[in-house]
């Protein structure tokens, strides 16, 4: 872990007691600040006895006994209503940010690499950590990915950090800037927390904040705001240099795929890299964009070519991304929790031909819309959750057949024994929910692994 000595022997306030809260905990205690800590929730607040701490309801405090505010990206400090303690912060002038601002300001020297976009960001995070990895290269991988920044371990000057940013992260940045930035695709997500298009696209931007001549921004160009909005406007600013990728066309001066190939056109010059069915774990066009990031990424920090490749070949893949968990009889059941909005279940319906797909949760804004010209990929739905209303009316209007089902548990194995009597070749039971977990799960995480439990007690029976 890495202790935070920037605020030693000062009050810091803390407030959201989840994982990145606790390590925040945890990381300035170590660094000898005093810590006051607090969690609207009574349960997460009972977690700071393992510290020896008492709860401080930093409503009740002076805000000039605190040096800063160190908050949760999950609480609002704007839009839609701004936690009544960020309100107080603000209005006295303390630093509001969260524990990627902790990490860099104690880690200053070590190469950074930031990726953010509407989807593909987890995937992008984890396969530029293996290739670096793969190639001896000392990296740390986390952020929104899932470990706390500050569990990471201290590295030299000569590693990697590798971090995924949400949008909620990337709004409480406040000094620092990342040697590589990629942004790979935005679509409407998180409206709820920031309210309009324009200042969603606005803060993914933040990725490349502080930038220098000798830093990198790596931009996807497959959506309208990349390639008519961000990537221009960067490029006419001339602050950094600018790399546009695509996982469809050919871009000048950038990465990209094209018929299947890997192609560097950085230097003016086409150079084919890497035929992408030799990267099993990277089914489709949206991951042929993720590799085309990885790519760009890794050779903005020194990585050459054969050593880029040589971890595209042997990249396992990400777990609840297109996770294959088994095959039984003749079936493939395939993971892809992470899809929590339709964009993102898009990308798996676009890569198998005859689907029994899991789908339901908590809709976010807009549903299934977008989805229809990759209907006829389904054989069947199979409905769980909130959304299981709603969706049942849009799969009725398309024509869809579908099933409500009561549990994840209900759903696998309908969809299972459907899958199985007709046979269909290269048949899927697909779980991408297109829906976030928690009216029935803690997190995606939970969902995946509970659908493999599942499928693999199938698997036990046979």
């Amino acid at each position: 872990m890495i202790g935070v000595t920037c605020f030693a022997n000062q009050t810091v306030g803390v407030l959201g007691l989840a994982r990145s809260g606790l390590s925040t905990v945890r990381a300035l205690l170590q660094g000898s600040a005093k810590v006051w800590a607090w969690d609207d929730s009574l349960a997460k607040r009972q977690q700071l006895d393992s510290f020896s701490l008492r709860p401080v309801d930093l409503l009740l405090v002076d805000p000039k006994q605190v040096a800063a505010l160190v908050i949760s990206p999950g609480i609002p400090t704007g839009l839609p209503i701004i936690h009544p303690v960020a309100a107080a912060m603000k209005k006295a002038n303390i630093p509001i940010f969260c524990d990627i601002e902790l990490l860099l300001r104690m880690q200053p020297t070590t190469k950074r690499i930031g990726i953010t976009g509407t989807n593909g960001k987890s995937t992008t995070t984890h396969l530029i950590g293996h290739i670096l990895k793969n190639a001896g290269i000392s990296a740390e991988v986390g952020g929104n990915i899932g470990t706390p920044v500050l569990d990471l371990q201290p590295i030299d000057g000569k590693g990697v950090y590798v971090l995924e940013l949400s949008s909620f992260q990337l709004e409480l940045m406040e000094t620092f800037s990342f040697d590589v930035g990629v942004l790979l695709n935005i679509t409407p997500d998180h409206l709820d927390r920031h309210g309009t298009m324009n200042d969603y696209v606005r803060i993914k931007q933040h990725i490349f904040l502080r930038q220098q001549a000798s830093q990198t921004a790596i931009i996807g160009i497959d959506d309208a705001y990349g390639r008519d909005q961000i990537y221009p406007s960067l490029k006419k600013q001339g602050q950094q240099q600018v790399i546009p990728i695509s996982g469809v066309e050919a871009v000048k001066g950038g990465v990209y795929v094209k018929n299947g190939c890997l192609i560097d056109d950085i230097s003016g010059s086409t150079h084919s890299i890497f035929d992408m069915a030799q990267a099993p774990a990277l089914p489709g066009s949206h991951n042929a964009q993720n590799a085309a990031a990885a790519y760009a990424a890794c050779r903005a920090v020194g990585l050459d070519k054969k050593q880029i490749v040589h971890g595209f070949k042997n990249y396992p893949g990400l777990a609840h991304r297109q996770e294959l968990i088994s095959t039984i009889r003749n079936i493939r059941f395939i993971n892809d929790s992470k899809a929590t909005n339709a964009d993102a279940a898009g990308k798996a319906l676009a890569c198998y031909q005859h689907i029994y797909w899991i789908i339901g949760g908590k809709a976010k804004e807009g549903g299934l819309q977008g989805l229809e010209p990759l209907l006829n990929r389904v054989r069947q739905a199979f409905i769980i959750g909130e959304a299981k209303d709603n969706f049942a009316n849009y799969l009725k209007q398309h024509h869809i057949p579908y099933s409500q089902c009561s549990t994840l548990e209900v759903a696998t194995h309908q969809a299972a024994d459907m899958a199985w009597q007709e046979q269909k070749k290269d048949g899927v039971v697909l779980l991408s929910p297109a829906c976030a977990s928690f009216d029935q799960f803690r997190d995606f995480e939970h969902r995946g692994d509970t659908f493999k439990q599942i499928v693999r007690k199938l698997s036990q029976k046979e």
